[in-house]
Protein backbone atom coordinates (compact mmCIF):
# COMPACT_ATOMS: atom_id res chain seq x y z
CA UNK A 1 0.00 0.00 0.00
CA UNK A 2 1.43 3.43 -0.93
CA UNK A 3 2.65 5.72 1.83
CA UNK A 4 0.74 9.00 2.12
CA UNK A 5 2.19 12.33 3.19
CA UNK A 6 0.38 14.94 5.25
CA UNK A 7 1.42 18.58 5.67
CA UNK A 8 2.29 19.40 9.27
CA UNK A 9 -0.46 22.05 9.45
CA UNK A 10 -3.01 19.35 8.57
CA UNK A 11 -1.44 16.86 10.98
CA UNK A 12 -2.03 19.41 13.78
CA UNK A 13 -5.77 19.20 13.09
CA UNK A 14 -6.02 15.49 12.30
CA UNK A 15 -3.82 14.00 15.01
CA UNK A 16 -6.71 12.09 16.59
CA UNK A 17 -7.43 10.20 13.36
CA UNK A 18 -4.37 7.95 13.70
CA UNK A 19 -4.07 4.81 15.81
CA UNK A 20 -0.38 5.23 16.67
CA UNK A 21 2.01 8.16 16.36
CA UNK A 22 5.55 6.93 15.71
CA UNK A 23 8.71 8.99 16.23
CA UNK A 24 11.51 7.34 14.23
CA UNK A 25 14.21 9.63 15.65
CA UNK A 26 16.72 8.74 18.35
CA UNK A 27 15.94 8.44 22.04
CA UNK A 28 17.61 11.79 22.78
CA UNK A 29 15.70 13.61 20.05
CA UNK A 30 12.45 12.11 21.31
CA UNK A 31 13.21 13.09 24.91
CA UNK A 32 13.92 16.70 23.93
CA UNK A 33 10.45 16.97 22.37
CA UNK A 34 8.01 14.94 20.32
CA UNK A 35 4.51 15.00 18.94
CA UNK A 36 2.19 14.57 21.97
CA UNK A 37 1.36 10.90 22.42
CA UNK A 38 4.07 9.64 20.07
CA UNK A 39 5.95 6.43 20.83
CA UNK A 40 9.65 6.18 20.05
CA UNK A 41 10.76 3.60 17.45
CA UNK A 42 14.32 4.72 16.60
CA UNK A 43 15.40 3.76 13.13
CA UNK A 44 18.90 4.50 14.41
CA UNK A 45 19.55 4.80 18.13
CA UNK A 46 21.73 7.50 19.72
CA UNK A 47 25.03 5.68 19.36
CA UNK A 48 24.27 4.39 15.87
CA UNK A 49 23.35 7.83 14.57
CA UNK A 50 26.60 9.28 15.87
CA UNK A 51 28.60 6.42 14.34
CA UNK A 52 26.95 6.81 10.94
CA UNK A 53 27.42 10.57 11.01
CA UNK A 54 31.11 10.09 11.78
CA UNK A 55 31.42 7.61 8.91
CA UNK A 56 29.85 10.15 6.52
CA UNK A 57 32.55 12.66 7.45
CA UNK A 58 35.58 10.40 7.84
CA UNK A 59 34.94 7.73 5.15
CA UNK A 60 32.29 8.58 2.55
CA UNK A 61 28.53 8.78 2.09
CA UNK A 62 28.25 5.46 0.23
CA UNK A 63 29.88 3.40 2.98
CA UNK A 64 27.86 5.25 5.62
CA UNK A 65 24.61 4.57 3.79
CA UNK A 66 25.37 0.85 3.53
CA UNK A 67 26.11 0.59 7.21
CA UNK A 68 23.12 2.79 8.09
CA UNK A 69 20.80 0.65 5.98
CA UNK A 70 21.93 -2.52 7.79
CA UNK A 71 21.40 -0.97 11.19
CA UNK A 72 18.05 0.55 10.19
CA UNK A 73 16.76 -2.74 8.79
CA UNK A 74 17.71 -4.57 11.97
CA UNK A 75 16.03 -1.95 14.19
CA UNK A 76 12.88 -1.77 12.06
CA UNK A 77 12.61 -5.57 12.12
CA UNK A 78 12.78 -5.49 15.93
CA UNK A 79 10.06 -2.81 16.10
CA UNK A 80 7.80 -4.86 13.82
CA UNK A 81 8.31 -8.05 15.81
CA UNK A 82 7.69 -6.27 19.08
CA UNK A 83 4.87 -3.87 18.18
CA UNK A 84 3.24 -4.75 14.85
CA UNK A 85 2.63 -8.49 14.66
CA UNK A 86 -0.67 -8.21 16.55
CA UNK A 87 -1.94 -5.19 14.54
CA UNK A 88 -4.93 -5.63 12.22
CA UNK A 89 -5.00 -4.52 8.58
CA UNK A 90 -6.99 -1.42 9.58
CA UNK A 91 -4.20 -0.05 11.84
CA UNK A 92 -3.29 3.50 10.76
CA UNK A 93 0.05 4.87 11.99
CA UNK A 94 1.44 8.37 11.55
CA UNK A 95 5.24 8.37 11.23
CA UNK A 96 7.84 11.12 11.32
CA UNK A 97 11.55 11.76 11.83
CA UNK A 98 13.55 15.00 11.84
CA UNK A 99 12.66 16.20 8.32
CA UNK A 100 10.53 13.38 6.97
CA UNK A 101 13.44 11.77 5.16
CA UNK A 102 15.39 8.54 5.36
CA UNK A 103 14.61 7.33 8.87
CA UNK A 104 10.83 7.68 8.81
CA UNK A 105 10.72 6.88 5.10
CA UNK A 106 12.40 3.50 5.61
CA UNK A 107 10.01 2.54 8.40
CA UNK A 108 6.96 3.81 6.50
CA UNK A 109 7.95 1.96 3.32
CA UNK A 110 8.15 -1.38 5.10
CA UNK A 111 4.91 -0.83 7.00
CA UNK A 112 3.22 0.17 3.74
CA UNK A 113 4.58 -2.92 1.99
CA UNK A 114 2.98 -5.05 4.70
CA UNK A 115 -0.36 -3.50 3.80
CA UNK A 116 -0.93 -0.85 6.47
CA UNK A 117 -2.25 2.62 5.66
CA UNK A 118 0.80 4.67 6.65
CA UNK A 119 1.05 8.45 6.69
CA UNK A 120 4.23 10.54 6.94
CA UNK A 121 4.34 14.06 8.33
CA UNK A 122 5.64 16.10 5.42
CA UNK A 123 8.81 17.84 6.58
CA UNK A 124 8.98 15.74 9.75
CA UNK A 125 9.34 17.08 13.27
CA UNK A 126 10.92 20.30 12.01
CA UNK A 127 7.76 21.17 10.07
CA UNK A 128 5.56 19.94 12.93
CA UNK A 129 7.32 22.26 15.37
CA UNK A 130 6.82 25.26 13.06
CA UNK A 131 3.12 24.42 12.67
CA UNK A 132 2.70 24.03 16.43
CA UNK A 133 4.31 27.41 17.12
CA UNK A 134 1.82 29.00 14.71
CA UNK A 135 -1.13 27.11 16.19
CA UNK A 136 -0.55 27.94 19.87
CA UNK A 137 -1.66 31.60 19.55
CA UNK A 138 -4.79 30.54 17.68
CA UNK A 139 -5.77 28.09 20.41
CA UNK A 140 -4.74 30.41 23.26
CA UNK A 141 -6.91 33.24 21.94
CA UNK A 142 -9.91 30.99 21.34
CA UNK A 143 -10.34 30.29 25.06
CA UNK A 144 -11.47 32.41 27.99
CA UNK A 145 -9.62 32.24 31.28
CA UNK A 146 -10.22 32.86 34.96
CA UNK A 147 -6.90 33.75 36.54
CA UNK A 148 -6.26 32.61 40.10
CA UNK A 149 -4.22 35.33 41.83
CA UNK A 150 -2.88 35.38 45.36
CA UNK A 151 0.44 35.81 47.15
CA UNK A 152 2.92 32.98 47.59
CA UNK A 153 1.55 30.23 49.82
CA UNK A 154 -2.10 31.19 49.44
CA UNK A 155 -2.94 27.82 47.90
CA UNK A 156 -3.27 28.64 44.20
CA UNK A 157 -1.94 25.29 43.03
CA UNK A 158 -4.07 23.39 45.54
CA UNK A 159 -7.13 25.33 44.39
CA UNK A 160 -6.40 24.40 40.77
CA UNK A 161 -6.21 20.76 41.84
CA UNK A 162 -9.53 21.08 43.69
CA UNK A 163 -11.11 22.72 40.63
CA UNK A 164 -9.88 19.92 38.38
CA UNK A 165 -11.19 17.30 40.81
CA UNK A 166 -14.66 18.83 40.41
CA UNK A 167 -14.56 18.77 36.63
CA UNK A 168 -13.35 22.29 35.86
CA UNK A 169 -10.94 22.96 33.01
CA UNK A 170 -7.51 23.70 34.47
CA UNK A 171 -4.25 24.74 32.87
CA UNK A 172 -1.53 24.06 35.45
CA UNK A 173 1.57 25.67 33.95
CA UNK A 174 3.76 24.89 36.97
CA UNK A 175 2.94 21.19 36.70
CA UNK A 176 3.81 21.23 32.99
CA UNK A 177 7.06 23.08 33.74
CA UNK A 178 8.05 20.90 36.73
CA UNK A 179 8.71 24.09 38.69
CA UNK A 180 6.96 26.13 41.37
CA UNK A 181 7.71 29.45 39.72
CA UNK A 182 9.98 31.26 42.15
CA UNK A 183 13.65 31.52 43.04
CA UNK A 184 13.04 28.68 45.48
CA UNK A 185 10.72 26.83 43.12
CA UNK A 186 13.08 24.22 41.70
CA UNK A 187 11.93 20.71 42.67
CA UNK A 188 14.96 18.60 43.69
CA UNK A 189 15.61 15.68 41.36
CA UNK A 190 12.95 16.75 38.85
CA UNK A 191 14.37 18.32 35.68
CA UNK A 192 12.40 20.89 33.75
CA UNK A 193 11.33 20.07 30.19
CA UNK A 194 13.05 21.72 27.26
CA UNK A 195 11.39 24.84 25.92
CA UNK A 196 10.16 22.89 22.89
CA UNK A 197 8.70 20.19 25.12
CA UNK A 198 7.01 22.79 27.33
CA UNK A 199 5.44 24.38 24.25
CA UNK A 200 4.17 20.99 23.09
CA UNK A 201 2.69 20.22 26.50
CA UNK A 202 0.90 23.57 26.53
CA UNK A 203 -0.41 23.03 22.99
CA UNK A 204 -1.64 19.56 23.93
CA UNK A 205 -3.45 20.95 26.98
CA UNK A 206 -5.03 23.82 25.03
CA UNK A 207 -6.36 21.54 22.28
CA UNK A 208 -8.21 19.48 24.88
CA UNK A 209 -10.27 22.39 26.25
CA UNK A 210 -13.86 23.24 25.39
CA UNK A 211 -13.97 26.87 24.25
CA UNK A 212 -17.48 27.22 25.67
CA UNK A 213 -16.21 26.70 29.24
CA UNK A 214 -13.70 28.77 31.26
CA UNK A 215 -10.13 27.62 31.82
CA UNK A 216 -8.74 28.24 35.31
CA UNK A 217 -5.06 29.17 35.34
CA UNK A 218 -2.63 30.62 37.88
CA UNK A 219 -1.29 34.17 37.53
CA UNK A 220 2.14 33.15 36.27
CA UNK A 221 4.93 35.41 35.11
CA UNK A 222 6.38 35.06 31.61
CA UNK A 223 8.87 32.46 32.81
CA UNK A 224 8.26 29.40 34.98
CA UNK A 225 11.74 28.48 36.09
CA UNK A 226 13.81 28.27 32.92
CA UNK A 227 10.97 27.90 30.41
CA UNK A 228 8.91 30.67 28.89
CA UNK A 229 5.12 30.77 28.56
CA UNK A 230 4.09 31.58 24.96
CA UNK A 231 3.42 35.30 24.51
CA UNK A 232 -0.09 34.84 23.15
CA UNK A 233 -1.10 32.80 26.19
CA UNK A 234 0.40 35.28 28.65
CA UNK A 235 -1.33 38.16 26.87
CA UNK A 236 -4.69 36.35 26.98
CA UNK A 237 -4.25 35.56 30.69
CA UNK A 238 -3.31 39.12 31.57
CA UNK A 239 -6.47 40.46 29.99
CA UNK A 240 -8.76 37.97 31.73
CA UNK A 241 -11.00 38.16 34.85
CA UNK A 242 -9.14 37.46 38.09
CA UNK A 243 -9.84 35.62 41.32
CA UNK A 244 -8.12 36.96 44.45
CA UNK A 245 -7.29 34.02 46.72
CA UNK A 246 -6.83 34.99 50.38
CA UNK A 247 -5.32 32.90 53.19
CA UNK A 248 -3.94 33.99 56.57
CA UNK A 249 -0.17 34.34 57.03
CA UNK A 250 -0.12 31.54 59.61
CA UNK A 251 -1.84 29.16 57.22
CA UNK A 252 0.39 30.24 54.32
CA UNK A 253 3.52 29.38 56.30
CA UNK A 254 2.09 25.99 57.25
CA UNK A 255 1.08 25.31 53.64
CA UNK A 256 4.54 26.15 52.31
CA UNK A 257 6.23 23.96 54.90
CA UNK A 258 4.03 21.11 53.67
CA UNK A 259 4.54 21.75 49.97
CA UNK A 260 8.27 22.44 50.29
CA UNK A 261 8.93 19.75 52.87
CA UNK A 262 12.29 18.98 51.25
CA UNK A 263 13.53 22.33 52.59
CA UNK A 264 12.51 21.30 56.11
CA UNK A 265 14.18 17.90 55.75
CA UNK A 266 17.36 19.34 54.21
CA UNK A 267 18.15 22.68 55.84
CA UNK A 268 21.45 23.03 53.97
CA UNK A 269 19.65 22.78 50.64
CA UNK A 270 17.28 25.50 51.82
CA UNK A 271 20.24 27.69 52.79
CA UNK A 272 21.83 27.17 49.38
CA UNK A 273 18.63 28.26 47.66
CA UNK A 274 18.35 31.31 49.92
CA UNK A 275 21.77 32.44 48.71
CA UNK A 276 20.18 33.07 45.31
CA UNK A 277 18.39 36.02 46.95
CA UNK A 278 21.61 37.75 48.05
CA UNK A 279 21.61 40.23 45.18
CA UNK A 280 18.00 41.23 45.86
CA UNK A 281 17.92 41.18 49.66
CA UNK A 282 21.53 41.81 50.61
CA UNK A 283 24.19 39.62 52.17
CA UNK A 284 23.35 40.51 55.79
CA UNK A 285 19.66 39.63 55.43
CA UNK A 286 20.34 36.32 53.70
CA UNK A 287 23.01 35.38 56.25
CA UNK A 288 20.54 36.11 59.06
CA UNK A 289 17.97 33.86 57.36
CA UNK A 290 20.42 30.99 56.89
CA UNK A 291 21.54 31.27 60.50
CA UNK A 292 17.92 31.01 61.66
CA UNK A 293 17.28 28.00 59.41
CA UNK A 294 20.31 26.21 60.83
CA UNK A 295 18.99 27.10 64.28
CA UNK A 296 15.65 25.39 63.65
CA UNK A 297 13.67 28.58 63.00
CA UNK A 298 12.55 27.71 59.46
CA UNK A 299 8.89 28.79 60.00
CA UNK A 300 10.06 32.24 61.09
CA UNK A 301 12.27 32.54 58.01
CA UNK A 302 9.41 31.48 55.74
CA UNK A 303 7.18 34.19 57.24
CA UNK A 304 9.87 36.82 56.73
CA UNK A 305 10.41 35.63 53.15
CA UNK A 306 6.71 36.05 52.49
CA UNK A 307 6.18 39.45 54.09
CA UNK A 308 9.52 41.06 53.22
CA UNK A 309 10.30 39.55 49.80
CA UNK A 310 7.59 37.66 47.98
CA UNK A 311 4.46 39.65 48.91
CA UNK A 312 5.72 43.09 47.83
CA UNK A 313 7.14 41.73 44.57
CA UNK A 314 3.97 39.77 43.82
CA UNK A 315 1.69 42.75 44.54
CA UNK A 316 3.73 44.98 42.23
CA UNK A 317 3.76 42.36 39.47
CA UNK A 318 -0.01 41.78 39.66
CA UNK A 319 -0.75 45.53 39.62
CA UNK A 320 1.55 45.98 36.63
CA UNK A 321 0.47 43.01 34.53
CA UNK A 322 -3.10 41.92 35.32
CA UNK A 323 -5.36 44.81 34.36
CA UNK A 324 -8.54 43.13 35.62
CA UNK A 325 -7.18 42.47 39.12
CA UNK A 326 -8.82 45.58 40.69
CA UNK A 327 -12.19 43.95 39.88
CA UNK A 328 -11.07 40.48 41.05
CA UNK A 329 -13.55 38.15 42.71
CA UNK A 330 -12.42 37.69 46.33
CA UNK A 331 -12.09 34.07 47.42
CA UNK A 332 -11.16 33.78 51.09
CA UNK A 333 -10.10 30.46 52.56
CA UNK A 334 -10.77 29.81 56.24
CA UNK A 335 -7.79 27.44 56.29
CA UNK A 336 -5.62 25.31 54.00
CA UNK A 337 -7.63 22.11 54.40
CA UNK A 338 -8.91 20.04 51.52
CA UNK A 339 -12.49 20.74 52.57
CA UNK A 340 -11.94 24.51 52.49
CA UNK A 341 -10.37 24.28 49.04
CA UNK A 342 -13.15 22.02 47.75
CA UNK A 343 -15.79 24.46 48.99
CA UNK A 344 -13.96 27.34 47.32
CA UNK A 345 -13.70 25.39 44.06
CA UNK A 346 -17.42 24.65 44.08
CA UNK A 347 -18.24 28.33 44.64
CA UNK A 348 -15.98 29.41 41.80
CA UNK A 349 -17.40 26.88 39.38
CA UNK A 350 -20.92 28.05 40.25
CA UNK A 351 -20.08 31.74 39.96
CA UNK A 352 -20.44 33.61 36.64
CA UNK A 353 -17.32 33.71 34.50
Amino acid sequence: MPVHTLPAADAIRKLGEFDTLIDARTEDEHALDHVPGAVNWPTLNNAERIAIGTMYKQVNAFEAKKRGAALSARNIAAHIEREVIDKSRTWKPLVYCWRGGNRSGALATILGAIGFQVTLIEGGYKAWRAALVEDIPVRARSLHYRVVCGPTGSGKTRLLQALRAQGAQVLDLEALANHRSSVLGHIPGVPQPSQKRFDSLIWDALRGFDAARPVFVESESKKVGNVRVPDALIDAMRGSPCIDLVLSDEERVALLLEDYDFFVKDSEHFCQRLEALTELRGKAVVEAWTEKVRGGQTPEVVLELLTQHYDPMYAASIARNFKCHPQALRCELSNRSGDALSDAAARLIASPS
